[in-house]
This record gives C-alpha cells, structure tokens and sequence, in this order.
C-alpha cells in the first residue's frame, strides 16, 4: 500500500458527482479522507483558475508491453497517462506478444509491469477463436472482461470472430456474466488489404459506417439472444446510435464508448498521407461528429477513453493510408482535446467529466473509482480549463513523439496529477513517482 501523509487540497471549484463546488478534499495513506468546508489555511489552496478534478479513468490503451515495448510500454504510456490526468487505465490484450489470451500470458504482462507504473492498471483479456471454452479460466486470473475482434486485428496472432464464434462466446460469458468488449466492424465491408494512396479519402472510403452498423447490429441480436453483457469499444459512426438506443429501451445489456479523435478531428482536414490520423474505424465527417455529440449530451454514449494505439515512426511514416500503422496516440491530450470541442459547442465541462471519470469506471465494474468521495484512491487532478496551449508533439510523454493534435491550439491543460495522494505529475517535470498499483480483478484490495 503506497503510503502518504495527512494533507488538503482546496479549491473553489472541485468536481463532486456532477457540479463543481467550493471544497476542501483531505486524504492521508492515499485514501481521501474527508470532503470538507473550502478551507484557505488548507495545504494547497488552488488558485481561482485552477479546478480540482477526480483522477480520469480510461478503459482503452494499448501499452504494448512485454513483446513490442519499442511502440510503447508500461512506463511511457502510464506517464502519459498521469500527464494527461488519467489515474486509472485497462490495457488491452493487444499488441503486446505475447497477446493476453491465456492466464500464463497475463502472467507475463504482470511481471513486465512490476516498478514501471506512474499510475493504476488493470487488464482486458482477449477472446480468440483459440481459446473460446477456456474464457473462464482467463477471468480466474483476473482479467476485468474480454476484447474481441469481429474484422481482421492487424495483428495475425490475435484472430477476429465470425458469428458463430461470437454466439459462442457470448453465450460462455453469459453462465458467468463476464463482459466482452467488441471491435465492430463487419469485414464484408471492407477494403482488402494492400495499397489505398495517399488520399485519406480513399482510406475512408475502405471503411464505410455500413461496416460498423451491421457489426453493431450482430452484436445487438446475439447480446439480446444469450442475455450477456457486451460494449462496443471507440464508436465512430453516429447513426449506429439510433440501433444502440432502441436496444438499450429493450434492455439488452449494452454499452458504448466514443474516443477524443472522432469528437474533435474532421475528415476534411486530414492532410495528404498523414499516418497520424490513420486509425480503425476512421475518423469520419463532421455531421457524423454532431451526432456522436447528441449521443454524448443524451447519454447514449457511456465513456470517451482514448483508445490509445500507439506505433513506433516507421509504421507511421508510410505515406500510403493502406499501408501505415491503424492507431492514434491520445491518451495525454484526451482531455484538453474534448474540452476544447465541447467549448465550442456551449457544451459545459461538467457534462463530458463523467464520461472520462465514472462511465468507463461503470463499465468496467471499477466500483468508486472517478469520484472524488471518502474511502476512494486520492487520485486527483488539477486542471486550468482556460489556459490555450499549442500542442508540440515532442514534448509529450510517448515512446514515439506523435500526435494528430500536433500544432493544433487547445483550451484546457493538465497542472499536476495526484496517483494514492502521491504527486507524480507537475506539468514541465518529469514523472516523480512510480506509485500505481494493479487492478487484479476478484483479488482482495482489487479497488484498494
């Protein structure tokens, strides 16, 4: 247990459930403690631009670790993650090797991380063809649900699902209510692999919303069928929300989930051969953007997480859309980057917080976690909400210095970041502290 002494924190605006109130948040061994009066004689007392945040929760990161830690890694991508406010992340069964698939590989990926986290993590295991059947065994060591595929991953070890294989999985998790989390994409609509150009127009045009639409719908109909719990991972096509709305009223148990790039980036203005923005499915067109932002104000859409994918420069550096490296490396400059668009659309910062804080936190069967509230991690935040910042790439904390926001000015930046009332981010420092500790899930002190 990460150990820190009895302290305060006060601020005129701190984030309580769902509106910012004058507090005072008291926290000693890491646990807050207390929600008190504003108190101005407090240890830290914030000034009147900053807000005091609960510590961001993001259900989508790819760390890559241990197998491909030259893309990122367990103390990059926690870094970045601290800097951008995150205090607890899931990483995904993929692109580690090997893929998070069976107990022993979990195994492996606990012991690359040991020393290495800046912040909380726990783990998504993969539902595979391999291992349909053994799903179970898998959640035994811990995993907090299953990703699977239902098009081509990118990655031959980590196979997709076909219907019959998603029935089947389904219905396994089901006799225990494990939750799969589903990459929906149905590949009778994509382009084959192979070259598309420089244009990101004839990448976009490789993968129509028709594929997102159909997959959702086969994973509506079989969640509907077995009764499992299922969530789509980073909706990019607004008019699939219309079938998750009405499935939702049926009470199928689904949930799904949005990412900062197709919030905040618009097809029209992906320049030529800008591997940056390639990622699957693709960031679409901005009256697509508007009704992924209804889906976000009227609660259709349950988490914005990062689904941070990161690549080394080389995969990224092929100019060719068909070629390049799918991935977008966001889960720094999530915050800033929502922000900053739902500013622009009289949307208030206290309606997308739950969104990065308790929905993926819900989803995820994270109990209390995003909340700032006695008995929780003191994992905390400060952020300036309108301070402008120019994002440069290279000042980020990634193993591979690469942004779609590069050059763009954002409204909105992390100041420091609290992990166990440790301080292990100030912004313009380096990371002060190693304190996260693992999520295993139905361990004792899993949530501790």
């Amino acid at each position: 247990m990460t150990t820190s002494g009895p302290a305060a924190i006060a601020a005129r605006r701190v984030f309580l459930g769902t509106t910012f109130v004058p507090a005072t948040v008291r926290f000693a061994d890491g646990i807050i403690t207390a929600i008190a009066a504003f108190d101005p004689d407090a240890d830290t007392v914030l000034p009147d631009d900053a807000v005091l945040l609960p510590g961001l929760v993001d259900t989508h990161v790819h760390l890559d670790e241990p197998g491909r830690t030259e893309w990122e890694g367990f103390a990059t991508g926690t870094a970045a993650a601290a800097a951008g406010g995150v205090t607890t992340l899931l990483d995904m069964p993929l692109n580690s090797s090997p893929v998070t698939t069976t107990p022993d590989a979990l195994a492996a990926k606990r012991a690359a991380a040991q020393g290495k986290l800046a912040v909380d993590i726990g783990y998504w295991g993969g539902a595979v063809p391999e291992n349909l059947g053994a799903l179970r065994d898998l959640a035994g060591a811990g995993v907090v649900g299953f990703k699977c595929f239902l098009s081509p991953s990118g990655i031959d070890e980590f196979g997709h699902l076909d219907a019959d294989q998603l029935d089947r999985a389904l219905a396994e998790l089901a006799t225990f209510d494990g939750l799969l989390i589903v990459h929906a994409e149905d590949p009778a609509h994509l382009h084959a692999d192979g070259p598309l150009g420089v244009h990101y127009r004839d990448f976009l045009a490789s993968r129509p919303p028709e594929s997102e639409r159909d997959a959702i719908r086969l994973v509506i109909e079989t969640a509907r069928r077995t009764g499992a719990r299922v969530h789509i991972v980073h909706v990019s096509d607004g008019s699939a929300l219309d079938d998750v709305r009405a499935a939702k009223a049926d009470g199928v148990r689904i949930t799904i989930e949005t990412c900062p790039h197709y919030l905040t980036l618009d097809a029209a203005d992906v320049p030529d051969g800008a591997a940056a923005f390639k990622c699957c499915p693709p960031i679409r067109d901005r009256a697509n953007q508007d009704l992924l932002w209804t889906g976000v104000v009227d609660g259709t859409i349950d988490a914005i997480v990062s689904d941070h994918s990161p690549s080394t420069s080389e995969l990224k550096s092929e100019p060719d859309f068909g070629l390049s490296w799918g991935g977008i490396s966001g889960v720094q400059t999530g915050l800033s980057a929502v922000h900053t668009a739902a500013r622009a659309r009289g949307i208030r910062l206290e309606q997308v917080l739950p969104l990065m804080t308790t929905g993926p936190a819900r989803l995820a069967g994270l109990g209390g976690r995003g909340t700032i509230a006695p008995g929780q991690p003191a994992h905390l935040a400060i952020f300036r909400p309108d301070e402008e910042t120019v994002v440069d790439a290279a000042t980020l904390e990634y193993r591979n210095k690469m942004s779609p926001w590069h050059g763009q000015t954002l409204t909105g930046i992390v100041e420091s970041t609290y992990v166990h009332g440790v301080p292990v981010y100030r912004r313009g420092q380096p990371i002060a502290a190693r304190v996260g500790h693992e999520l295993i899930a139905g361990a004792e002190g899993t949530h501790a």
